[in-house]
């Protein structure tokens, strides 16, 4: 399920744009402000935002400035500003797309579904859960501004597990996944890289935990 972050100090916008989206399947977070909207970001993994330009604390430009520098997920501007100027603000601020208010709920709908085809094509060989990013072409795992660079198994295992976050996999599923069908070795070789990568990344984040779950496998876990 995607999760959208709607940020916007008008509660009734925020229970209609809440309201449309969760029809549509999508999970829904709220932010009353820009700064509020931030730490959400920081603490949540989310696949979008609906972004509202005036808003107190923190306004909408400068979210998308710290959205764009920080997360890799498309921003919808949704604003009653209509002025060529004001758009053109929103998007050197780096906004994907622009509504102006008030607007078709079908449009709304359209414009995030697009952006999340679109994104889901380019991003999908690029992770991010909290404060770790996961470059799949680069084969980096960058945590706390310090990057990692892990033998091969090890990086494949965590980015499958990062990419299916609080799912749990048997070690049958993970040798599948990682080492192939044709592996002809012990399954506990699972057990001994999911110590590595505990060993690495259990003391330098508090966003995820490989967590084990007795007779059935592992999953990554994703701190709320």
């Amino acid at each position: 399920m995607k999760t959208i972050l709607v940020a916007d100090d008008d509660v009734h916008i925020r229970y209609l744009v809440k309201k449309l989206l969760m029809k549509e399947g999508f999970q829904v977070i709220e932010a009353a402000d820009g700064a509020e909207a931030l730490k959400l970001l920081h603490n949540q993994i989310c696949d979008l935002a609906i972004v509202d330009i005036m808003m107190p604390v923190m306004d909408g430009y400068k979210l998308t400035v710290e959205i764009r520098e920080n997360f890799d997920i498309p921003v919808v501007l949704l604003t009653a500003k209509s002025q060529i100027e004001d758009k053109e603000k929103g998007y050197l601020s780096g906004t994907d797309d622009y509504l102006v208010k008030p607007f078709e709920p079908k449009e709304l709908i359209f414009r995030v579904n697009a952006l999340l085809r679109r994104y889901g094509k380019v991003m999908e060989s690029n992770i991010r859960i909290g404060s770790m990013f996961i470059n799949k072409k680069s084969y980096e795992v960058e945590l706390n501004g310090k990057t990692y660079i892990l033998p091969l198994k090890e990086f494949e295992l965590l980015y499958y597990l990062a990419s299916n976050p609080n799912q749990v996999f048997s070690r049958g599923q993970l040798i599948e996944q990682v080492w192939g069908m044709d592996y002809e070795g012990d399954e506990r070789t699972v057990d001994v890289h999911i110590k590595r990568l505990r060993e690495r990344f259990s003391k330098t984040s508090g966003d995820f935990s490989i967590k084990t779950f007795r007779g059935i496998g592992y999953s990554l876990e994703v701190q709320k």
